[in-house]
């Protein structure tokens, strides 16, 4: 009996037998649950494995009701008159309630079809479409970071990242209510954030604010038009804020990088020429996110470059 153990531990738990170091974090627990020997059950039973799976699944559904919650953000805040509290979610075309049970987030939107119960009018495809990418969003960076401080840290700025992302493109502005706080909140984070130390944090706020700001004036002088609103240089201030000065060489880079071929698509498009209106808010933001979840490797290309360059 005792080989059978050890043979079925080397073959389901990831590790060696008893005698040796295991994978498996949880050996002894995991020993005494596995009930039957199956390909799948060898995670599903490791209480260790068990836990991360779950953790991850409530990761994505916390991300997705914080996602209807940005359906709100992003359809009533740029409007001076609407409150994001009162009234509660209702329908858009014959302002019923909505109930719970038909809010959903996501599956709601599939059982009905895309269509309100009351007045069966067809719901735009963007209200799962932001909570979809919210809670991929969560589950991402629950897998990159865990549960701990840089989550907390950064849940709400990627929050804001999005709802800037959906504002901007639809009236081309970003909110102060929104970016002002998000720099306050970046700073206060960099106390506790293990990436960013306060330092970084501050210096990113100045060099992001200010080295943005230089770019617009600079903008405006050679060309006579505006080429980016405030909005967009406090953007920057707030992404410096959580994410430190090292990273704006990169989000202006990328941002501009990215933005320069969607401007030359929507120019062909549209057919007006250097007159067609980009926002450059989700650029930004995009170029943000994507810092945060490849920054080491982002930081290992460029510094494999400089080694390079170096050497040439």
């Amino acid at each position: 009996m005792e080989k059978d153990t050890r043979n079925y531990a080397t073959r389901h738990c990831g590790g060696n037998p008893v005698s040796s170091r295991p994978r498996c974090p949880c050996r002894s627990s995991c020993f005494r649950l596995h009930g039957v020997s199956s390909p799948w059950s060898k995670d599903l039973f490791c209480p260790g494995k068990s836990l991360q799976y779950l953790l991850s699944i409530a990761s994505f559904a916390f991300g997705a009701v914080i996602g209807s919650f940005l359906n709100v953000v992003i359809y009533r805040l740029p409007d001076p008159s609407r409150s994001i509290a009162f009234p509660a979610s209702h329908c858009p075309h014959c302002s019923t309630p909505i109930r719970w049970y038909d809010n959903i987030p996501m599956l709601s939107y599939l059982f009905l079809r895309g269509r309100c119960r009351a007045c069966r009018e067809r719901i735009s495809p963007r209200y799962p479409l932001v909570e979809l990418c919210m809670a991929s969003l969560s589950l991402a960076l629950y897998v990159r970071f865990g549960p701990g401080p840089a989550f907390v840290c950064y849940f709400p700025f990627l929050a804001a990242l999005l709802a800037i992302i959906f504002i901007d493109i639809d009236h081309q502005i970003i909110p102060d209510v929104i970016s002002l706080p998000g720099i306050i909140i970046g700073f206060a984070g960099s106390f506790f954030n293990p990436l960013v130390s306060w330092q970084q944090s501050g210096l990113g706020i100045l060099v992001g604010g200010g080295l943005l700001y230089a770019v617009a004036i600079t903008y405006m002088l050679l060309t006579r038009r505006e080429g980016m609103g405030g909005g967009d240089i406090k953007l920057l201030a707030m992404i410096g804020a959580f994410l430190g000065w090292q990273s704006l060489l990169y989000v202006i880079f990328a941002s501009s990088l990215i933005g320069s071929v969607f401007g030359i698509a929507a120019m062909r498009i549209q057919g007006r020429g250097g007159r067609t209106r980009i926002p450059f808010g989700p650029f930004l933001a995009v170029a943000a996110m994507s810092y945060l979840f490849f920054r080491e490797e982002i930081l290992a290309i460029w510094q494999a470059y400089l080694a390079t360059a170096g050497r040439g």
